[in-house]
């Protein structure tokens, strides 16, 4: 068993966390089971948000009456103290539980600060000493908030993408962190999908013993694979690192990564989807990504406003109208026959 310690939060977990955003899609009932399989089997550490519809439900419902068997950290998009409160007396009940071990921020624009004139900060500070919140964290897609909040002084975690695409500025972010004895929380551990081969990412992240990821897990198979690495972990091995070396030549560079804060689109594309599409096809099976209903969501591109809205709001400042574009002219060439 691997473990990780969340800088100064003290929090020490087995090196595989559970992600709960994927759980909304699943029923209450499997849910349940399947959070209660990953804790039967070492996993305590669980992620959700309050933007996870039922997610945090589906957590109070599994872990009542053993909370303090388990660590949860949950997030709110307050924009506003008042907003803020409502998150958290909402995280709270559905959690079924009067306090929560890490309360992040969650993927805010700017470092939220004390004096900001947003009140959020002092906010969170409160509930820190109310016993409603443990410890303050803050989640991000943007290097430059993700480095104030390290320098800042004001986090105990942070939670960022980082996988084995990671460019060099991700991993001076992974070192900043320890320096600081800063938690660093890795989402994206599988690049929302891209990824494939999850022991080599396990075995790239295992390089870095202050890194704890979160495996978005979805079905039963997926949570199996992930509890394999407890007494088991892979290591990097020639083979691996020839899989991280090919994926990296293929991947790296301007794609989307699916975090989905360009949506919504005014005239309804699925743009954390279609705007890797082509990738997506490439990398999974591609009749799911084939199917009629895969087909009309594609199709919506074809109205697209060119409003610029999804560009501006791209926290990797890509050009998504351009990346829809091409994801489309590549899907049609499929759907023609020409490949595959």
């Amino acid at each position: 068993m691997v473990q990780v310690t969340l800088g100064k939060t003290g929090i020490t977990v087995e090196k595989n966390s559970f992600g709960a955003l994927p759980i909304q899609r699943i029923s209450r009932e499997e849910a349940v089971r399947l959070l209660r399989k990953a804790y039967d089997n070492g996993v305590t550490f669980f992620d959700t948000a309050r933007w996870y519809t039922d997610s945090e439900v589906k957590l109070g419902e599994a872990f009542d009456g053993m909370r303090e068997k388990v660590y949860i950290a949950t997030k709110t998009g307050a924009a506003t103290a008042e907003d803020f409160w409502k998150d958290l007396e909402t995280s709270l009940h559905n959690l079924r539980t009067d306090y929560i071990d890490i309360y992040q921020f969650h993927n805010p624009a700017f470092c939220p600060r004390p004096e900001d004139g947003t009140g959020l900060y002092e906010a969170m500070l409160e509930a820190k000493e109310k016993g409603m919140i443990r410890h303050i964290g803050i989640t991000n897609h943007r290097l430059n908030v993700a480095h104030e909040a390290v320098e800042s002084g004001l986090y105990e975690t942070l939670q960022f993408p980082f996988c084995y695409l990671a460019t060099e500025k991700d991993i001076e972010l992974v070192q900043k962190c320890k320096e600081a004895d800063m938690g660093f929380i890795a989402m994206k551990a599988l690049s929302g999908g891209l990824i494939t081969n999850s022991a080599a990412a396990y075995a790239f992240l295992a390089q870095y013993g202050n890194v704890l990821p979160i495996w978005g897990v979805q079905r039963e198979s997926e949570l199996d694979e992930f509890l394999s690495y407890i007494d088991n972990p892979p290591a990097m091995t020639e083979e691996l690192a020839a899989v991280i070396k090919h994926d990296r030549e293929e991947l790296l560079g301007d794609f989307c990564r699916g975090c989905g804060y360009c949506m919504p689109c005014p005239v309804g594309i699925e743009i954390n989807n279609c705007a890797r599409m082509s990738l997506l096809i490439r990398r999974s099976p591609s009749a799911a990504q084939l199917t009629p209903e895969a087909q009309e969501k594609m199709k919506k591109i074809e109205n697209c406003l060119h409003c610029g809205q999804c560009k501006a709001k791209c926290p990797y400042g890509l050009d998504t109208p351009a990346l829809l574009e091409k994801n489309y002219k590549d899907y049609c060439e499929i759907l023609d026959g020409k490949e595959y």
